[in-house]
């Protein structure tokens, strides 16, 4: 499925198609819809510059849940290291 964009919202959001494409990778990326991998290829952007797009955004690139960070933690506990 094609998505279009007419020429007069990309001219009204300031935006070059690319730009656009950018942006709505960004986006998906923020919103777990899309990885990391996924997003650049949607944006036609390496994972290095994609990753860089997000970064200037202030969208992390990844994020730990309170389940991850529990087990590490527990993990840390086991091999007797301070945490």
């Amino acid at each position: 499925m094609a998505l279009l964009i007419p020429d007069s919202v990309l001219e009204q959001a300031g935006l070059s198609e690319d730009e656009a494409r950018v942006e709505i990778a960004c986006r998906l990326f923020e919103l777990h819809r899309l990885s990391l991998w996924q997003a650049a290829q949607y944006a036609r952007l390496t994972r290095v510059e994609m990753e860089a797009q997000l970064l200037q955004r202030r969208i992390p690139l990844y994020e730990v849940t309170e389940e991850q960070l529990s087990a590490e933690l527990r993990a840390m506990d086991r091999l007797g290291i301070p945490g």
